[in-house]
This record gives structure tokens, C-alpha cells and sequence, in this order.
């Protein structure tokens, strides 16, 4: 049977290039090579493109540097960058010595995940696994995608959003969320930027910081209780995988250490809840899965509130974490799926879509 060849795109210009590098060589390690040709594309943090053997080694001299955020600096992203590839048409111009079968893309982040790339690949004919342009740029907005959820009778918290360059009355904020406040960057992942504000001085400082990731940040009322999130897989009939409890070990809240330090957090897979509460979140999760047009993979997050024992949803990922030990994995791993078969089924979700 001939070789599939498969692109698999990492890196990217968001503050999410390091936990991209990291699923990525994962994937690469543990993808068929009897089944696949891999053809490694990665995107540096100046936006160019290098291809193949250019790609390979972009990974090998930058996963080093990749275990903490921020660690590939922008010179270091750009030290393989020459004149073939500051023209960033080469891809679409026949870089790769391969025909590309399909894409593979393990980003995360602006540019990457929130439908730019997915529409670039659309606009050049070429199949890629994962949710499409519109799907990819509505669950990247937070407030828009929390809209959606409240649209289909899925609760959501209080929120308040605050647009860079506009003025925001910081005591009318806490009056209508109370303290402690949850900011978050409108379009991140990874807890980039995210931070809990415990008095006036915090929210204003945490603002500033979130602004730093874009020009709009959300304000949310902080809901105390348990982290549950849940991937679903397939297209015409997606099926919600077991849910899982994330607890974190080395903070308050799930941040960017917590998910990727070792021993960072602990993950409940199956997480310890009632069946009401497990069919329930698994029923929302397909839901907002629908509701936004997703396709072939996405984890939705919820938190079960410890003062009412309702089910808030926080956000949905088009393109979670893809390492083995990340949250989708494992709960594909609990209903018998290793980590090669789980890739193989999203691959082949994403050929019968080109069919």
C-alpha cells in the first residue's frame, strides 16, 4: 500500500510555539512510518516557513529550548531563515519535494488554530485534519464561543469585556463579578496570559498583562469548584470520550505551569463523578461541539460549581494538546485507543472527508 505523505505543521507566531514544538516531535515519534511519509513544516515565530529537512532541524535545535514558555526567543526561531524562506509563498509554491497528501496540523494559538491557516490551506486545495476555517476562529474567541454555549442552554459565568485603547471602571467590574476575578486573553490557549485577581490592584495589573496577548480581554466571574473537560471525536455522529478531572499540584488554578510542568497537576481519567454528571457534561460537550461545527477532535472544558452543583462551560480547544500524556490521549486511552491508533483515526476521520 503506498505511503500516505503527511505534513505536519508546528510552531507558529503565538505565545503557544513552545507546547506546539512539544505535541509535535510526540506526534512524529509515535505517527507509522510503514503507513506515512512525514513531510515536517515548521512556522518560526517571525512567520516563515521551513520545509522538510530545514523543518527537522528547526525541531531538533528548538525542542531543547522549548520546556518553558517563552523559551525559543525570536532570534533563536529565526536562525534558519534564509532567502527561500522569507518568501512565504514558498509552500504554496511547491517547497515541499513531496506531493502533500493531507495536513496535520499540531499548533496552537493566532495564526495557527484560529481558522488563518486552516483557510490558507482551503484556498490551495490541500485536506487537513481538524475543525474548519469558521469552526477554528469562533472557538478561538472565548466571549463568542460562551455566546454559542448560552445559545444551546449551556450555562455560562458572569463576564465583563475590556477592548485595549477603551476605558473600564474597575470598581463598577467587581460590583457586577466579585472578587476574586478570572482575566483571561480573549484568543489564547494554554493559560497564556490567564491570571486570578484577589483585590483592585490585581485586575488592573492582570489586565494590562492579558492586553499584552491581544486587544480584547475577559473578565469572568470565578466559579470555585472542579475541572472537567472532555474531548469528542468524529464528524457525522461524534461520540464524547471519558471525562476527566484536572486537578493542579503547583497553583491555585489550571496555569501554564500547571499543565506542563511535571507533576504539574493530576488527571482523573475516568473522573470520579456520578453518572448524571458524567452523561451530563459528555451530552454538553457534543453540544457545544455541534453547535460550533466542529470536526474529527476538540476538548471542551467545564467546571462543576461547588456552590450550586451546576455545570459552567468555560471554553472548547479545536486543536488540543497532542502529546501523549495530554488530556485527549488519555481519555482516548481509557476506551483502548494507544497513541498511534488515536492519530490513525483522526487521519482517516479527515481522508473521508476528501472523499
Amino acid at each position: 500500500m503506498e505511503k500516505l505523505n503527511l505534513a505536519i505543521i508546528f510552531g507558529g507566531q503565538s505565545g503557544e510555539h513552545e507546547v506546539s514544538l512539544k505535541s509535535a516531535n510526540q506526534v512524529m515519534s509515535a505517527i507509522s512510518k510503514e503507513k506515512y511519509n512525514i513531510i515536517p513544516i515548521a512556522i518560526t515565530k517571525g512567520g516563515n516557513w521551513l520545509i522538510g529537512e530545514k523543518g527537522k532541524q528547526y525541531m531538533d535545535e528548538n525542542l531543547p529550548l522549548a520546556q518553558t514558555e517563552g523559551g525559543v526567543s525570536h532570534e533563536q526561531s529565526q536562525k534558519l531563515v534564509g532567502a527561500v524562506e522569507n518568501n512565504n509563498f514558498n509552500f504554496i509554491q511547491g517547497g515541499a519535494d513531496k506531493k502533500i497528501d493531507l495536513v496535520l496540523p499540531i499548533v496552537h494559538g493566532q495564526y495557527v488554530e484560529d481558522g488563518k491557516l486552516q483557510g490558507m490551506l482551503e484556498m490551495i486545495g490541500i485536506p487537513y485534519v481538524f475543525s474548519g476555517t469558521l469552526a477554528s476562529s469562533l472557538a478561538m474567541n472565548k466571549h463568542k464561543t460562551k455566546l454559542i454555549a448560552k445559545s444551546v442552554g449551556i450555562k455560562i459565568a458572569k463576564e465583563v469585556m475590556v477592548a485595549k485603547g477603551k476605558k473600564h471602571n474597575s470598581d463598577k467590574i467587581i460590583s457586577k463579578l466579585n472578587l476574586p476575578i478570572v482575566i483571561k486573553p480573549v484568543e489564547s490557549g494554554s493559560s497564556v496570559g490567564i491570571n486570578i485577581a484577589k483585590n483592585k490592584e490585581e485586575l488592573e495589573a492582570g489586565i494590562q498583562k492579558a492586553l499584552e496577548y491581544g486587544s480584547e480581554v475577559l473578565l469572568e466571574q470565578f466559579i470555585k469548584g472542579r475541572e472537567l473537560t472532555v474531548a469528542v471525536m468524529g464528524n457525522k455522529s461524534p461520540k464524547a470520550l471519558p471525562v476527566i478531572e484536572i486537578i493542579p499540584k503547583i497553583s491555585s488554578f489550571y496555569n501554564y505551569d500547571a499543565k506542563y510542568q511535571d507533576g504539574g497537576s493530576e488527571h482523573i481519567c475516568p473522573a470520579e463523578i456520578t453518572d448524571d454528571t458524567r452523561k451530563k457534561v459528555q451530552k454538553y460537550a457534543v453540544k457545544i461541539f455541534k453547535a460550533i461545527g466542529c470536526r474529527d477532535l476538540a476538548r471542551a472544558d467545564f467546571i462543576f460549581s461547588e456552590n450550586d452543583s451546576k455545570l459552567y462551560f468555560l471554553e472548547i480547544n479545536t486543536i488540543p494538546g497532542m502529546t501523549a500524556t495530554s488530556l485527549a490521549p488519555q481519555a482516548a486511552k481509557a476506551v483502548g485507543m494507544e497513541f498511534p491508533d488515536f492519530l490513525d483515526k483522526l487521519i482517516k476521520e479527515a481522508l473521508g472527508r476528501k472523499k
